[in-house]
């Protein structure tokens, strides 16, 4: 079964973005030579690679979603802000002709909701390495080490997920759980902090590494394992493995987070009688917020698709890098625009609130939904 339906390999595959940016660049350069661009131009790198496009596709819609409405309403405001998506394949090559398109248009004056997880981290090592001085906004994800002067995040680390997540299982009762890494670079970059979670929780930790097909360690686990898993990983890793949970005559529950798409899940063939619970930094896409109203609004207006966390999550990082742009004193630089993100003023987007905390993250605010039998996502 083909993982995106036509419209959403439209959506990422075309390259009207890039190419729209690529004319509009000389233009961009004479007005940066003058000091500043009227229209500036935000870029968004997204990461389309197999492994990460389930995350990327809903991601991106939503923040197109947003800056189109967005520039639609700009009038009073005199002047409309070109997004620009750039693509990547998840290879280091890939990532840094990206950055070189961003670092080389001087119109280009943010960085913002960088997708997936993976990338975001990557991005983070290459703009301290060449000391970019570019603001990079709403990256999806951070983890809690990955902050500088240059960036801003406004989700929930993987971190906060995870100590949401496994609270949740103790103060159920819960001292036992088993922690699934589907690649040896989530286990890299995951193992300690849920080591230090589950200790600090009083949990008592079972880790298994996977090395090869998750359908596979799936089918390993043995009578000795807990039956409620932690999954540190992406959607095709988490379909495979729950297809190996199948085989097994235990019951097994599965909490994963927000680098799992659950409406993807479904679609790739997930195991239907293994119960899967996600995290998600953002507000359920039913709420009667503000915000995520206006999400649904825009997204029903613009796009033939369905609401989902990851769209949401696009929409706010758009709208967040929006109202920061708004705030901006002078010439639309990246001094000045760097400036204003460094302010970190407190913010309430329709009810969803950005605060930073001395660590400066913006939010810790978590939620829950569940994968039901039917294919339905619940809160």
């Amino acid at each position: 079964m083909p993982l995106l339906n036509a419209s959403r390999r439209r959506l990422l595959r075309s390259g009207a973005a890039v190419i729209a940016a690529s004319a509009a660049l000389p233009m961009a350069r004479a007005q940066a030579a003058r000091g500043s661009s009227r229209n500036p131009v935000v870029a968004q790198i997204v990461d389309v690679s197999l492994q990460q496009q389930d995350v990327s596709k809903d991601f991106l819609i939503g923040s197109r979603a947003a800056w189109a409405d967005l520039n639609s309403r700009a009038g009073a405001r005199g002047r409309t802000v070109q997004h620009l998506s750039i693509e990547t394949d998840g290879s280091p090559g890939s990532l840094r002709a990206a950055l070189a398109q961003v670092r080389d248009n001087p119109a280009c004056v943010a960085l913002s909701g960088t997708v997936a997880a993976i990338t975001a981290r990557q991005l983070w090592d290459h703009l301290r390495a060449e000391n970019l001085a570019i603001a990079h906004a709403a990256p999806w994800l951070q983890d809690a080490g990955d902050v500088d002067e240059r960036t801003f995040p406004i989700f929930a680390t993987r971190q906060d997920q995870i100590v949401h997540a496994l609270k949740s299982l103790s103060n159920m009762g819960v001292r036992d759980l088993g922690a699934i890494y589907a690649t040896p670079q989530d286990y890299a970059l995951q193992h300690d902090g849920v080591e230090r979670t589950a200790a600090a929780l009083q949990l008592r930790l079972q880790s298994f590494r996977n090395t090869g097909d998750a359908r596979d360690l799936g089918q390993r686990l043995n009578s000795g394992t807990p039956a409620i898993l932690l999954f540190v990983g992406g959607t095709p890793e988490l379909a495979r493995f729950t297809q190996g949970l199948e085989k097994q005559s235990r019951q097994r529950y599965l909490v994963a987070l927000a680098d799992v798409n659950l409406q993807t899940l479904m679609q790739m063939g997930a195991a239907r009688n293994t119960p899967v619970i996600a995290t998600q930094p953002v507000p359920m896409v039913t709420a009667s917020l503000p915000v995520v109203r206006a999400y649904r609004d825009v997204l029903g207006r613009l796009f033939d698709e369905p609401p989902s966390p990851l769209g949401l999550a696009g929409f706010l990082a758009a709208r967040y890098t929006s109202e920061v742009l708004d705030d901006v004193d002078g010439a639309m630089t990246r001094a000045n625009v760097m400036t204003a993100f460094q302010k970190r003023a407190a913010l309430d987007m329709g009810g969803y609130r950005i605060s930073f905390n001395p660590q400066r993250f913006g939010s810790t605010y978590v939620t829950q939904s569940m994968l039901t039998a039917d294919g339905r996502v619940i809160g």
